[in-house]
């Protein structure tokens, strides 16, 4: 697409491919609770065996930078996610993050921890979902980025079993991930029984947070809450 002058106009207002934009309360991480709003990206690259996003892996509309902002501060809320899908498959998922903090919200990041999070900027909150053996998908895990992780970032673990469990344990040992930041330890629901978890946890004593997600104890596997 051309202006008048014949200049990409895509190349002057970037595209992000939107599902979704919602207000919720958060789920998950410690902002679990918070009135939140939900920008979720279309499109991921992976394909977990318990995704709860599959819907937003095609559709969406094509928004600005502006336009998506402008959705933002209507509803009032400083606390904002970043989610999807995957976010950072999209090439303009930065620049997005780099705008809402720059405008004063307060962000988190949902990212899978297959894409690379350095590019992310540093006042943002990044949420790493190391993938387990479980998820089908623990070979995409790009280990670097727990390079680039900040106090302020979280690590999360989504466990279907007791052999994800013990595996994340040994993540936690071998790349010493507790000293880096907070660590969340979550049962895959209606498959890990979250009591089940919480048992283990207590009997290993790991430094970890134990959470289940809000959102789907209030109202279920509703899309969009």
């Amino acid at each position: 697409m051309h202006d008048a002058s014949g200049k990409d106009v895509e190349s002057r207002f970037p595209l992000l491919k939107i599902h979704e934009i919602f207000h919720s309360l958060q789920g998950e991480s410690s902002r679990v609770g918070l009135p939140t709003v939900f920008v979720r990206l279309t499109g991921c690259p992976l394909r977990c065996g318990y995704c709860d996003t599959a819907y937003a892996f095609q559709g969406g509309t094509n928004m600005t930078l502006d336009e998506i902002l402008e959705r933002v501060a209507a509803f009032g809320t400083p606390y904002v996610t970043v989610t999807g899908g995957e976010p950072l498959a999209q090439k303009e998922c930065p620049s997005l993050l780099q705008k809402l903090c720059d405008a004063g919200f307060d962000v988190s990041l949902e990212t899978s921890g297959a894409m690379d999070v350095s590019v992310v900027d540093p006042r943002v909150s990044v949420i790493m979902d190391i993938k387990t053996p479980g998820s089908g998908e623990v070979e995409k895990n790009l280990w670097s980025n727990l390079e680039h992780l900040k106090r302020k970032d979280e690590v999360k673990f989504v466990l279907c079993d007791r052999t994800d469990y013990e595996w994340a344990k040994q993540v936690l040992s071998d790349h010493a991930v507790v000293k880096k930041c907070p660590v969340l330890f979550s049962p895959v629901y209606s498959s890990l029984p979250p009591a089940e978890l919480a048992d283990w946890v207590l009997q290993d004593k790991l430094p970890v947070r134990m959470q289940v997600q809000l959102h789907k104890i209030l109202w279920g596997e509703t899309p969009g809450k």
